[in-house]
């Protein structure tokens, strides 16, 4: 049997993240509010990586409310600045994985904050060089889709 289908904004009984939020599953929190929780990641790529979380359950970036989004980026400024300031680094990622093929784990949008002392300490691929023939085609299939 499939489980039940959530309604956006909603608990889900088996996100890890609403369990976090809901104090089912311990953490090592560093802010909460009535609309975020951010707490330590457990699996860190670098000290001091932690996530911000909303506590309401959206499970991609396009079925977060703007109202939601409006006050994430703000928080995560914040937050960012504590953790540079109190960790002693000068450099930090934001992250956000949106789906599974990009590497999100869980199931419920979140952000990564991801204190940096070293390049080589999270290394990203480096990109390649666009093919300049075939840009131009990519950002018209992207204009034409803005709504």
């Amino acid at each position: 049997m499939s489980p039940a289908p959530h309604q956006s904004g909603q608990p889900v009984e088996g996100c890890v993240f609403c369990q976090i939020s809901a104090g089912r599953i311990p953490s090592i929190k560093i802010y909460e509010d009535s609309v975020f929780l951010a707490f330590m990641d457990i699996t860190p790529q670098t000290e001091g990586h932690f996530l911000i979380v909303p506590r309401a359950h959206y499970p991609v970036l396009g079925e977060v409310p703007e109202a939601v989004l409006v006050r994430a980026l703000p928080l995560a400024q914040r937050l960012a600045a504590a953790a540079m300031a109190g960790l002693g680094v000068e450099a930090f990622n934001l992250l956000q994985n949106n789906g599974a093929a990009a590497g999100q784990a869980v199931d419920h949008w979140h952000l990564h904050v991801i204190p940096r002392r070293d390049k080589k300490e999270f290394p990203f691929p480096p990109g390649r060089a666009a093919d300049l023939t075939k840009l131009p085609f990519v950002a018209e299939n992207i204009r034409l889709n803005i709504k």
